[in-house]
């Protein structure tokens, strides 16, 4: 994964919920994706979209969540985005 440009972001200290999931995959030398940077950065901040995504993603809708998964992986790949 390339660095964000926002390097002052990325090597914050993360904060919120995303702290714990952050510290956890740099600590199995894995990468961070680039968005979770963004939530840790300002979490008062990413709260409302946060809670969007988790609503878009796992609440009512004629798509199981597996589906609508799947078809956010796929748009993901379509943008070259990793997810």
């Amino acid at each position: 994964m390339q660095p964000m440009l926002l390097t002052d972001v990325e090597h914050a200290e993360p904060k919120g919920p995303a702290a714990d999931p952050i510290k956890e995959l740099r600590a199995a030398g894995l990468p961070v994706p680039q968005i979770m940077h963004l939530f840790a950065f300002k979490p008062d901040r990413t709260a409302f979209l946060s809670q969007f995504t988790q609503g878009v993603m796992r609440g009512p809708s004629p798509l199981s969540p597996g589906l609508r998964e799947l078809i956010a992986a796929f748009t993901s790949r379509r943008n070259d985005c990793l997810f």
